[in-house]
């Protein structure tokens, strides 16, 4: 991800909106987990675009899934959007999505982003990152996830608690690479180094580095950016405070996760919905991901944004992340025998 002296630039210029009052003739029904102010400009400039009104329904993304599983075949939605795969393969087991098969969406999206059968489909990216304090850490003590266990570690890491899907879908991103045996060693000594009982999101464990409960945190680089570019400006003095250190470059890459949208198993608007879909994953939705959602473009070739392209260039993980959603209960089992909480 090659750094650009590019200027960010608004919102409007990004999505180059000029509403012409367009008639309205077609509909599609949208269930987001992403909050209303990471997807509405983009869900209007399809609108503008196509026609096609987008009713919106946002909620958290375990009561969105519950919902659609109560609703069945009679769920007005039509496409379900939601973060990390673990979550949108549970929509898949559940049996409220439908394969989709898209030129346009296999061209943009990377396989390993993708659901192998089609259900979903990746649309942004995030890296699951150490963040550590800069005054209280040497960085090239760091190396990779698993060095976490190490002992000069004891006491000083900050995460969140184990009912969290980022955190499930990263250990079960290491049983697809390690297998379980080294990653029940490796969960024994990351409990033991925990500075504190886990508590509170991603933003709270770069707040506790920053106040000195602990020195190193694990979090999504999207939270980061948000805490770096709001208007909260303790929280921005905060993040200040850490650098991003990028794990596993000599080996597998930083795990890494997604946003990703499905076509519902009930939907009537069919048509519409692909199309929105496959609107999400143009260049001009991708470039607002890109500078708006502090988030990596899920298609090759956009630029991510200045503030991201400052942390500097990193290898990913290609682990499918299929895989995330196939070892999620493994990867339970093996927090709860650990102790983590």
């Amino acid at each position: 991800m090659k750094k650009s002296s590019m200027m960010s630039l608004s919102v409007t210029a990004l999505l180059g909106l000029s509403f012409v009052g367009e008639a309205v003739s077609a509909e599609v029904n949208l269930y987001s987990a992403r909050k209303e102010n990471l997807i509405k400009p983009l869900l209007d400039r399809f609108t503008e675009q196509s026609g096609i009104a987008v009713n919106l329904v946002t909620g958290k993304a375990d009561a969105l899934l519950q919902r659609l599983e109560r609703e069945g075949d009679n769920s007005p939605a039509d496409l379900l959007l939601t973060t990390d795969a673990g979550r949108l393969h549970r929509a898949k087991q559940a049996g409220v999505l439908q394969p989709v098969q898209s030129a346009t969406l296999e061209a943009a999206t990377p396989n390993h982003y993708t659901d192998p059968e089609g259900y979903w489909h990746g649309l942004s990216v995030r890296a699951r990152v150490i963040v550590y304090a800069t005054d209280r850490v040497d960085p090239s003590a760091l190396s990779n996830y698993m060095g976490l266990a190490g002992d000069q570690w004891e006491g000083r890491i900050c995460i969140r608690s184990s009912d969290n899907i980022y955190n499930q879908s990263l250990v079960a991103s290491r049983i697809a690479h390690y297998g379980q045996q080294a990653v029940d060693q490796w969960l024994e000594g990351l409990v033991e180094n925990l500075a504190r009982r886990p508590a509170g999101g991603d933003r709270d464990q770069v707040k506790a580095v920053a106040v000195g409960q602990c020195d190193l945190a694990v979090v999504n680089t999207y939270y980061l950016g948000v805490m770096l570019s709001g208007d909260d400006e303790a929280q921005r003095e905060m993040a200040e405070q850490v650098s991003v250190f990028w794990p596993n470059q000599g080996s597998t890459g930083v795990h890494v996760n997604v946003s990703g949208i499905g076509l519902t198993q009930a939907a009537n608007n069919r048509e519409e919905a692909v199309q929105l879909m496959e609107f999400l994953v143009s260049d001009e939705a991708q470039r607002w991901y890109a500078e708006q959602n502090h988030e990596y473009p899920v298609k090759a070739g956009i630029e991510a944004s200045e503030l991201l392209q400052s942390w500097g260039e990193f290898k990913a993980d290609d682990l499918s992340l299929g895989r995330l959603g196939e070892l999620n209960a493994e990867a339970v089992k093996a927090m709860d025998r650990a102790g983590w909480r």
